[in-house]
Formats: structure tokens, sequence, C-alpha cells
């Protein structure tokens, strides 16, 4: 089979202006960034369309082909001449060049260009950047120009969109009085700035400005917290924003129009594209097929609790992404094994997609699809007996393989999505917004994680009690965990429950408008392995034509 990057090569795409087309778009309602992308100007009106979430189980060091997935079943209802669009996030460009590639999907369900999207885009990426940035000179100049805020402890960190652990703990301001203040100071990924979240869940111009200028950046002399507009740059701040704000119109390799904005990490944030983007396309479209990171624990969770209420939306059905492969790595088979039949294993750890399904239907109250990601090595009796075990819980399981097929490999998948959509359904929240910060976090962590025991640490107790001082108790909660297991170790797999569930530390963000549960180790500004992709990718001098990019 073609490599991706040689798939997409090969895909005639229709010009950005008969993608819009499709969702009743004119030439004045697109800004065009060349032939094959635009932004359009958002939509926020209420909508009667259908919204279909796209999660997953617990992911492996294989993944699951949840992108992939949301594409191929985009495709299908295309095929079905439904009025749909995908709503997506926006790949980062470190893991493009790390370990873990593009946000582009895989195979034949794909968007396109490839290295469009992969690479600058439209540039929100670089606009979240800067804007971020700008906040940190300007605490930076407020600490050289005699601190008039009389700034102590500086919480805002410098970000930047590539995989450098070399940036991770620095020093600024060194060589002299005229080179600015020397202290310590660190990047984050731009995927993990709380700009990116906020570009995520703002509703408007206006609502992105009250959320900059209420970021909390650091605490004064006195212990008291120092905001965005103490330091007087939410509008600079907004204006290289100005242009981010509006969702991005891509295109599939088979012509499904595609709305690709925002892309905080879900594993640290709420992992979702852009409300703007999900609502623009429930305007358009009759069909919206979005997605969650990671396994639905986490951005199922997060979408539901967080981007559902700021936006008054809720799926009307959800797609769960696994693979036999996953199963049997959650239930104890090695990598080099992955690929063998072996359903001792198989059956040990199907347990994982179960809790999924109980979480996603008994807690959420949603209606359930398992979309099974089917690859050449799996045998018949294994995808019986998946079929056979989500029989049990009342849900349908769908062979998927468009990455192979296209949309003609998801038809099933679209079927048995259709036949969800006509039931109703009754989305329920992890926890009520009244609940304080601890009962927040108790409550995911035992209903939806299956933890025995919550444990707040010394630095936790200490932030829930400055939580409690400045009124922030009935924020929302976004946990931030490693997202292979439903508990806080990366190494207990299948479907684990009764564990002790640890919360290291809370971390304010007023802008986003959540509290972070920090649990476990979480990496800001990820490294590159021993061999970055960026090794294997080759461009050809006479035509430009890149290879390599996955």
């Amino acid at each position: 089979m073609l490599s991706d990057i040689e798939i997409t090569h090969l895909a005639k795409l229709d010009h950005i202006s008969k993608i819009g087309a499709k969702l009743g778009l004119g030439e004045d309602d697109m800004e065009l960034y060349g032939k094959f992308k635009a932004k359009i100007e958002p939509r926020l009106d209420g909508s009667n369309s259908k919204l279909i979430l796209v999660t997953a189980t617990s992911p492996t060091p294989f993944g699951e082909g949840k992108t992939t997935m949301s594409i191929g079943l985009a495709d299908a209802l295309n095929r079905l001449v439904k009025k749909v669009c995908l709503a997506l996030r926006e790949p980062s460009l470190g893991p493009v060049f790390g370990i873990k590639g593009g946000a582009a999907g895989g195979g034949y369900s794909q968007l396109a260009p490839m290295e469009d999207l992969n690479l600058h885009f439209t540039g929100d990426f670089h606009a979240i950047t800067s804007a971020n940035n700008l906040i940190s000179a300007m605490m930076d100049n407020s600490l050289y120009q005699e601190n008039p805020l009389n700034i102590d402890k500086i919480l805002w960190k410098r970000c930047m969109d590539m995989n450098d652990r070399a940036l991770r703990f620095i020093t600024v301001g060194q060589g002299g009085k005229a080179d600015g203040v020397e202290r310590e100071d660190g990047f984050n990924i731009t995927a993990a700035s709380e700009i990116m979240a906020i570009l995520c869940l703002a509703t408007s111009l206006a609502d992105l400005k009250e959320r900059i200028a209420n970021i909390m950046v650091a605490y004064n002399d006195r212990g008291e917290p120092i905001y965005v507009r103490d330091l007087g740059c939410e509008d600079a701040v907004c204006i290289l924003l100005k242009d981010a704000m509006k969702p991005n119109l891509f295109q599939t390799i088979e012509h499904t129009p595609t709305l690709v904005h925002g892309g905080p990490f879900a594993n640290i944030a709420h992992g979702c594209n852009s409300i703007i983007a999900t609502k623009t396309a429930l305007n358009l479209a009759d069909f919206v097929i979005t997605e969650a990171g990671f396994g639905s624990e986490l951005g199922a969770e997060k979408f539901i609790d967080i981007k559902c209420r700021v936006a008054g939306i809720a799926p009307d059905a959800v797609v769960l992404v696994s693979t036999i492969r996953s199963l049997k790595y959650n239930g104890g088979a090695d990598k080099e094994s992955i690929t063998k039949p072996n359903m001792s294993a198989l059956e040990a750890g199907i347990a994982n997609l179960g809790g999924h399904i109980e979480n996603l239907k008994q807690k959420f109250g949603l209606n359930v699809v398992v979309a099974l990601n089917k690859f050449g090595f799996d045998e018949d009796s294994e995808i019986d007996f998946v079929r056979d075990y989500c029989a049990k819980f009342g849900v349908k399981m769908a062979v998927c393989e468009n990455f192979a097929k296209g949309g003609e490999g998801a038809l099933e998948l679209a079927d048995f999505v259709f036949e969800e959509l006509k039931k109703p359904n009754d989305m329920k929240f992890a926890y009520e917004m009244s609940d304080d910060t601890k009962s927040k976090i108790t409550k995911i962590a035992t209903e939806i994680y299956g933890a025995g025991e919550v444990v707040f640490e010394e630095a936790a107790q200490k932030a829930l009690e400055n939580i409690k001082k400045l009124g922030l108790e009935k924020l929302p909660v976004c946990i931030a965990k490693t997202q292979y297991s439903f508990s806080d170790d990366a190494k207990l797999l299948g479907r684990v429950k009764g564990f002790k569930f640890s919360v290291k530390d809370l971390q304010i963000r007023t802008g986003a408008g959540f509290i972070v549960a920090v649990c476990g180790k979480i990496m800001l500004m990820p490294g590159l392995p021993k061999t970055p992709s960026a090794l294997n990718m080759h461009i050809d001098t006479k035509t430009g034509e890149i290879s390599g990019l996955a």
C-alpha cells in the first residue's frame, strides 16, 4: 500500500471554493489561503443538526486511528448524500517532527493537502505562540521598569511549537542591567499554552478579550494574584489572535468539508477543537463529526463536562474507536507479539472496552457505537469475540476498513450511527458546577476512572485552600493524567478498579476557566526521540515535493 503522503499526492482535490459551496458558502464568505484552504466567519446560532462525537478506548503506543475513523465516517456519510462537515483539531509541529506524526488521518481517510495541514497551515499556532510570548515580554518589561506591580512569583511561561527539552528550564535576563532582570523561566509547547485553551473555548472576540484579561500570570509580594489586565495588554494579545479566531475550511481526499481549528493537548487541557468551529459546522451542515483527545475517560469526559457546558451543546451519538491489538495490549500482550493470534490476551484486555462503554452509556447517558479499526492480521474469531462482547452491553460494533478503502470502508459504521441518532438520549455530567473543587475531582476519579481512594497531597491541599480563598471553587476541573490507563499509573492497563488516585497539585487557569488537577508527571514541553521523524523527511529541490511526512 502507498504511504500516506503518496496517497495525498495522487488525490485530485477540489478548489476550496467548491468545498465551501457544499456548505452553502459563497466566495464572499471565504478568505482564501491559496487553492485548498480558507478561513470563514464564525456562525454561532442555535442548530438542530446532529452532533456525533468520536472517542476511543485507552490509547496504546500504536495508536487506535481515532482521527482516521472520524474522517472515514464523514466520507461515508458524504457518500450517502448527507450534508456533512467534520470539525477537527489542528496538528502541532512538535509531534510532526518528533514521533507521533501529524493529525491528517491516514491511508484513504485523510485530510489534504496533508503537508499544508501538518506544517504551517493558516498560521493559527504561530499567532497563539506570539500572543503567549507577548504576555511574557510585557511581564519581563514590567520587572525591568522598576516592577510597579511588585511581581514576586511568576506563573506564566513562554511557549513554542516544537519539541525541545533544552527549553524546559532556562535562565533569562543574563548579560547585565540593560538585558532585563535575571530569573528562571521555561517554555511549554504551544498546544499546552493557556492561550490555546482559551481560543478553543471562547465564543466571541469579546469573550476572548475577557478571558485573556482574566489570565492569572503571577503573584505579588503580598501573595495577591496578578492578571493580564494588570499588565494592560489584553487588547494587544487579542489583536494577534483576531484572524486565528476564524475557523479553517479544508477537505478530505473524498472532498468532504472539514473545519480544522485549535489544538489543545488532551492530557493537560480539554483536548477538543474550538467551540467556534463545532458550532459553525452545526450551522452549516446536517451532520457534524468531531472528536475528543485520547481515551473517553479523558477526552470525552472533558468534552462533556467542559466544552458542552460552555457551548450549550450535546452529542447525539458517540463512536467509540478500538482495535484488537490495543485490547490485546491491555490484556498483557507485548509489542513484539501484538499482531499474532492471542485469544487469552484479548479476553483479558477487552474489559478496557467494557469500561469505556459503561461510562459513555451509563455514566454520561449517551448512545454508543463501537468502531473496530480492522487490520490485515486480525482473525475472524477475534472480531466475532469483540462483536459478541459489545452485544452484551446492547451496543453494535462496526468493522471498519476505511484506512484501506476510504468512505466505502465505513458505510456499516454510518448505518449504525444513523440508527443511534434516531434514539433519544439524556446526557449527564460527571459532577455539578455547585460541587467544590475537591468533590468534582473525587467524583471523576471514583465514578469515571474507578478509583477506590483519592488522595490530595500536600501541595494539592494548599492549592485547594487558595482556590477557595480566591472564590474559584465553582470552576470546572480538567484532570491532567496519563492517557494510557484509567488510573494515574500508565502501567495499570485493562479496566483497573479500586486503585489509589493521587492529586499532586492544582493549577489555576482563570482565563480558560478551569482548574487543572495534576495527577502524575505531566510533560508540558516534550523532547525529540532518538530517531526523530524529521530525519526521514526529504524535499525535492527542483519540484518542492515533500516525502517522508506522516
